[in-house]
């Protein structure tokens, strides 16, 4: 959609016509061992699982080494995850550098990168079974980290409403519960999302973030393999395959599952969890030393 009120100058077309640049190459970036990852999910055996009941959530731990899953169970349904260090809930998920880094949506071989000042891989994807789906013919594509979660505010702000079940206070309630944190505290360390198994893109017409039916289908997992030791939580969305609207109750809902898978030991020798960032943090001021 156009707010134009100026004309455009004599030289627009050219200004328009100059080549993008990649903000971010990706060549020199760590890249995960997918081989020996697979390799230790052959011999992995489960270790537990959860089942996340509709328009709720539920927490979940991963060491570092092992697998978790999540899969469609009983029907189409898009689930929102959030990922912490489980020792310090300050690092998490950051999925802004994530999507400037691997793109608007993630699939095998991406990895979900923490906030600052660690910037380091949480958790890398292995196995997806919505991969074939690619980008369709209006811009979408599934697994995205470019919404950032529905929520109670935004509800709020356009229809006035006080709707709890979204996935922000899904989050919320799920983390506050297992870390036993009063719910505002919980409620700071709740953060942007993977949509898991959501399809979304921008509209050509009016570049505004759109959502349309979920391809998954009971059977459907992504599979991510954990680069340190998580805690993790997973909302399971009130719009459903969010087809038609999100924090809904009208919407059809279903659980998700969460499996956890530790490998045979053995299977990851050599492997190490990623340090913390190298940057030395003194932001220009010489004398400043590195925090802990």
């Amino acid at each position: 959609m156009s707010h134009a009120t100026h004309p455009a100058p004599p030289d627009a077309d050219a200004r328009r016509s100059i080549a993008p640049v990649i903000c971010y190459p990706v060549d020199a970036l760590p890249q995960p061992d997918l081989d020996l990852y697979r390799s230790a999910r052959a011999t992995a055996e489960k270790t537990g699982e959860v089942l996340v009941p509709p328009r709720d959530a539920r927490c979940f731990h991963v060491p570092a080494g092992h697998v978790f899953r999540i899969s469609s169970v009983k029907g189409s349904q898009v689930g929102d995850l959030n990922l912490w260090n489980a020792a310090d809930l300050s690092e998490r998920f950051y999925s802004g550098k994530t999507r400037a880094l691997h793109g608007t949506h993630l699939s095998t071989g991406d990895r979900m990168w923490s906030s600052f000042p660690a910037l380091r891989p949480m958790a890398t994807i292995i196995d997806d079974t919505l991969d074939w789906y690619g980008k369709d013919d209006f811009g979408g594509s599934v697994h995205d980290v470019i919404g950032t979660r529905c929520d109670p505010y935004t509800g709020n702000l356009l229809s006035g409403s006080q709707y709890h079940h979204c996935c922000h206070s899904n989050l919320t309630r799920a983390l506050a519960d297992e870390t036993r944190l009063p719910l505002a505290e919980a409620e700071a360390h709740a953060h942007d999302v993977l949509n898991v198994f959501m399809c979304t893109g921008f509209s050509p017409d009016t570049g505004q973030y759109f959502m349309k039916a979920s391809p998954v289908r009971p059977g459907d997992y992504l599979e991510f393999f954990a680069e340190i030791d998580l805690l993790g939580a997973l909302s399971t969305c009130p719009g459903g395959d969010c087809s038609s609207e999100h924090s809904s109750d009208s919407a059809a809902c279903h659980p998700l599952l969460v499996e956890t898978f530790a490998p045979a030991r053995g299977a990851l020798e050599g492997w190490r969890p990623p340090a913390p960032n190298g940057y030395d943090r003194s932001h220009g001021r010489t004398g400043t030393a590195r925090q802990p």
